[in-house]
């Protein structure tokens, strides 16, 4: 290589690295904090209906985290993970008025998901049969679980926004991905019906999607990760974040100092395989720990802002409800929980109250200037979703999430409406509020709820 040549190639090199540089300066402000959930007494396990006693300990702790962001120009947005099975909408209300209050965070600048692991207590708004009364705190008969637990989980929920907000300091932040693989769809059709059981032929969402948050030294800080899978490793009565808890322990344990947030995706209709086993949940977590960290390894994508938030509701419309004719033949069904079901409706029928039509539904969009979005859609929502918002949304990457401020019940697609099962038709039998399964017209509206958002959103930034 002549002089010349050499020094055309050092300015390029010199100029790429400037650029870089520049691209990736920290120009954010980050916090995080964490605080732990587990509850200090038994209480009422979620997720399985044939359990039949209180928790009996705990494998893990369980916790709340928040990740505060702040752009350039002051926008504000606190992410919160929740080890619990299920986020009511009473109490993302409760928590967003707090920081509203304290904090001027606005309601879109408040994201809220949880890791929907089926061995932590019972947490669910309208949840049934109500019969589980009798194993309330302590197995007092007759106590409302959840009661004072919710109480104290708000105010631990509050702290740690604050905490997260008043640890806000200069960093940078990177969009990356990588793939994990042991979820899969559990709908198999077995003659007429479709049975919860593996398919290794159904639809899955293997993406990992990571936020890489970095100090000024270039030090790693916290990373935000997601992946599209049930928390349904175990069944045990033993309080646990299944496999997405250990996933988060073990990134943490080979990286003192950070701190691991998981988000869960539209895993509405996917599980664990194989599972069954705390062993078998700790190495899903080894498993998705390593994921985080293969995709910590690729190309980044710095985020440079500015940070553009959106929240709206739209309208989802029941199949029903039925008739009071249809419900009272319903008391006749070999199903235990669909007889309970219909009696719930009916016992509200009696008392003068008239069954919903249909349900305000939330959907969250946040963009991270034009180089990553993600959507927070609320419930359980199926794989489909976020399947189908990537081939919808082009442009930037895009993180789809399920699980997210509101989880009143499963959020199937009109695709799995169309062919029953659990997901779309009989979990209702476990609810105190749905009288019916929702109608397929439910997917094009969330859908359609996304795009304008997100096309608000852009719009603004034009």
């Amino acid at each position: 290589m002549n002089t010349k040549t050499f020094i055309r190639a050092l300015i390029y090199l010199v100029v790429f690295t400037s650029l870089f540089a520049t691209t990736n300066a920290a120009t954010w402000k980050v916090g995080v904090a964490s605080v732990i959930i587990t509850p200090d007494q038994p209480m009422w396990m979620a997720g399985y209906a044939s359990r039949t006693n209180v928790s009996q300990g705990k494998v893990q702790e369980l916790y709340a985290k928040a990740l505060a962001l702040e752009d350039d120009r002051g926008a504000r947005l606190v992410l919160v993970t929740l080890d619990l099975i299920s986020i009511p909408r009473s109490l993302r209300d409760g928590v967003e008025a707090a920081v509203m209050k304290e904090q001027g965070l606005p309601r879109e600048g408040l994201l809220m998901n949880c890791s929907h692991t089926h061995s932590g207590p019972e947490f669910r708004i309208g949840r049934g049969p109500s019969d589980w009364a009798m194993f309330g705190p302590n197995g007092i008969p007759g106590a409302k679980p959840g009661d004072e637990y919710g109480r104290e989980l708000q105010e631990k929920i509050i702290g740690v926004v604050r905490a997260a907000l008043g640890s806000r300091a200069p960093a940078t932040l990177s969009y990356q991905h990588s793939r994990c693989g042991f979820a899969m769809n559990r709908r198999t059709l077995v003659g007429t019906n479709y049975n919860n059981f593996p398919n290794p032929d159904g639809p899955v969402d293997h993406d990992v999607p990571l936020l890489r948050v970095e100090g000024p030294n270039g030090k790693l800080r916290a990373v935000l990760f997601g992946y599209a899978c049930h928390n349904t490793t175990l069944a045990l009565y033993q309080i646990s974040g299944d496999y997405a808890g250990y996933a988060q322990q073990y990134f943490q344990e080979a990286n003192p100092g950070v701190t691991a947030l998981f988000m869960l995706g539209c895993g509405g209709d996917q599980n664990p395989y194989p599972r069954g086993t705390v062993e078998l949940a700790q190495t899903h977590g080894r498993t998705l720990a390593a994921a985080v960290e293969a995709g910590l390894q690729t190309r980044p994508r710095p985020l440079t802002g500015p940070l553009r938030l959106g929240y709206g509701e739209v309208a989802i419309y029941y199949a029903g409800p039925p008739a009071r004719a249809e419900y009272e033949a319903k008391l006749k069904s070999s199903d235990r929980y669909e007889v309970q079901h219909a009696q719930r409706m009916l016992d509200r029928l009696n008392k003068g109250e008239r069954l919903p039509e249909k349900y305000s539904y939330p959907v969250q969009v946040v963009q991270f200037g034009s180089d990553l979005t993600l959507t927070g859609l609320a419930g359980e929502t199926v794989v489909d979703y976020s399947l189908r918002l990537k081939k919808e949304l082009a442009g930037p990457a895009l993180w789809v999430a399920g699980y997210c401020n509101d989880v009143m019940s499963y959020i199937p697609s009109a695709r799995l409406l169309g062919e029953g099962g659990y997901e779309p038709r009989t979990s209702i039998f476990f609810s105190e509020i749905h009288p019916s399964p929702w109608l397929p017209t439910l997917e094009d509206r969330i859908i359609a709820k996304v795009h304008e958002l997100n096309e608000r959103l852009s719009a603004g930034a034009r």
